[in-house]
C-alpha cells in the first residue's frame, strides 16, 4: 500500500519548475497533494496508511484547510470500517467572523481529548502549527502530527523545538527518487501523465 501511495504521488501530485510555496519560499518542485487524496484510490491508501501510524489514544484528526481535509476525512472513514472510529475536524485559516465564529469545525470533543494534526505537504511547519495552536486553544491535546511528504526544510526540526512528535510516511528525497525512476523525461515534461 505505501509502495502504490508513493508510485501515484511520484505520477501525479509531482512536478518540477519554478514555484512560490504557501511559506512564500521559492522552489524547483511542487507537491499538489490533493490531486491524490481526492481521487478514490489515492483516499484510501492515504487513509489506511495514516490511520496505521495514529498512536491509540487520538479520539481525532484534522489540520489546517485545504490540504489537511481530504486526509482527516480519509483516516475518520478507514477508522470507522476498522471498528475504531475516530471523529474528524477542519481548521479554518480565519474564523468564520459570523454565527458561532468558530475557528474549528467538528463534532464537540471535550477539553484534554488527544488528537493527531494531519497535514499533505510539511515544508517550514507553519501550516501544521497554525492547527495546533487552534486546537490547543479548544483544550485539546496534540499526540502527534503526521503528513504525507516532509520537504526537509524546517519543519520536523520546529515541531521537535516545540516537544510535538511528528511522522512523515514519506522524505522529499523518496518521492524525487521514485519521480525519476518511474517517469521518463518526456512524460514528466507533460505532467501530469495521465488522469488517476
Amino acid at each position: 500500500m505505501r509502495a502504490r501511495l508513493l508510485t501515484l504521488l511520484c505520477q501525479h501530485a509531482y512536478r518540477e519548475g519554478d514555484f512560490t510555496l504557501a511559506s512564500g519560499q521559492k522552489s524547483s518542485y511542487y507537491i499538489n497533494g490533493k490531486l491524490v487524496t481526492l481521487a478514490a484510490e489515492g483516499a484510501y491508501l492515504t487513509g489506511k496508511l495514516l490511520f496505521d501510524l495514529l498512536p491509540t489514544q487520538v479520539q481525532a484528526v484534522g489540520g489546517l484547510t485545504l490540504g489537511a481535509d481530504p486526509l482527516a476525512t480519509a483516516v475518520s472513514v478507514v477508522s470507522f470500517l476498522a471498528g475504531k472510529p475516530r471523529s474528524a475536524f477542519i481548521v479554518r485559516k480565519q474564523a468564520k467572523g459570523y454565527g458561532a465564529n468558530q475557528s474549528v469545525e467538528g463534532p464537540p470533543l471535550p477539553p484534554g481529548t488527544p488528537v493527531a494534526i494531519l497535514e499533505d505537504v510539511v515544508t517550514t511547519g507553519a501550516s501544521a502549527l497554525q492547527a495546533v495552536e487552534a486546537v490547543e486553544k479548544l483544550g485539546w491535546q496534540v499526540a502527534v502530527i503526521l503528513t504525507l511528504v516532509d520537504r526537509n526544510q524546517g519543519g520536523a526540526e520546529l515541531y521537535a523545538s516545540r516537544g510535538y512528535s511528528f511522522q512523515a510516511l514519506f522524505t522529499i528525497a523518496e518521492v524525487q527518487a521514485c519521480y525519476r525512476d518511474l517517469l521518463p523525461k518526456e512524460i514528466r515534461q507533460g505532467y501530469p501523465p495521465r488522469p488517476l
